[in-house]
């Protein structure tokens, strides 16, 4: 029997969720991405070290600042994650400009230029913004521009509906987020069916296919194989290269869930801001995971910056 990781790709485009060099290389993943958390483990992995030696040298010796480094570090690896895929590499924008729209928009176009000067086209990169109301407006502008967005930070139906609305490529629904959340309220664990970040990209997916909508869903944030098995016959998967590798060892069946012909038939649901944020505030679960993400990634960017202030320090020392 073919492994469950090839089973799976029979019906849903696998996506890596990582910026290991070795682990795209191994597992052959359509997409990847790349995040501060990432580039911060990149200034450690072996094959990074010279472009990031070179990059934070140049950088220094221009008077840069660690974000502005930061930014050509992030560049840089994913010009080297780009020429690994197929598809694309999710290059995100600053959690910190996740309620400014236009700063947002000045990141987003200055990262595709940088791409652009290093020889990869907008056509392999998605700009990776939070589903914050901000967020989604940059992203709707963005589209127009022909730079294509992955909203991520995605818990809810009316965020997802809201990025329908704004005609983005690609929504990232978290489903281990949202499981850690009804675990830790209801103190029990769940089966992959009744699993509620399971049930939650499950009905973002039926919205979207009963109401022909073109973005992509794009299941993210796995604690289990089950899970990802749960979601079978998704539009993608993103998955971390642990669970790649599990699925990759197993040889079990893996029977499709999800398919555009199942569709219930959901009503389309028509958000402006006032109601984009009342059903956001009403939902305790996506108002936390929203809030919660948003710093947790910005804490991560600050771990990067002060990574490079630390390697400047160390090339001016030498």
């Amino acid at each position: 029997m073919a492994s469950s990781l090839s089973q799976l790709r029979e019906m849903t485009t696998v996506v890596a969720d990582t910026g290991d060099v070795n682990a795209i290389r191994a597992l052959k993943p359509h997409d990847c991405t790349t995040n501060p958390s990432l580039i911060l483990k990149a200034l450690q992995m072996p094959a990074f070290e010279e472009m990031v030696a070179k990059e934070i040298e140049a950088g220094r010796s221009a008077g840069k600042t660690p974000l502005e480094i930061a930014d050509t570090l992030t560049v840089g690896v994913g010009v080297e994650l780009a020429q690994l895929v197929p598809g694309r590499v999710s290059t995100e924008v600053d959690a910190r400009l996740s309620f400014d729209t236009e700063a947002s928009l000045a990141k987003a176009r200055a990262l595709v230029a940088a791409y652009g000067e290093r020889g990869v086209g907008r056509e392999k990169i998605f700009i990776k913004l939070a589903s914050t109301w901000e967020g989604i407006r940059a992203a709707e502008i963005l589209q127009d521009e022909g730079i294509d967005c992955n909203l991520t930070l995605l818990f809810s139906l009316a965020q997802a509906a809201a990025c329908a609305e704004a005609g983005v490529a690609l929504i990232s629904p978290f489903v281990g987020r949202i499981t850690d959340w009804y675990t830790a309220k209801e103190g029990r664990s769940f089966d992959a069916e009744e699993d509620p970040g399971v049930r939650s990209v499950r009905e973002i997916y039926d919205y979207y296919k009963s109401n022909g909508i073109e973005t992509i869903v794009m299941g993210a944030s796995f604690r289990n194989t089950g899970q990802v098995k749960a979601l079978a016959g998704c539009d993608r998967l993103t998955i971390s290269p642990n669970l790649l590798e599990e699925l990759d060892a197993e040889e079990a069946g893996v029977r499709r869930v999800m398919t555009p012909e199942s569709a219930s038939g959901m009503a389309r649901i028509s958000l402006n801001e006032p109601d984009f944020r009342w059903r956001l505030n009403a939902n305790a679960m996506a108002t936390e995971k929203l809030a919660e993400g948003i710093r947790n990634f910005d804490a991560d960017h600050q771990k990067l910056l002060q990574g490079i202030e630390q390697k400047q320090k160390q090339s001016s020392a030498a």
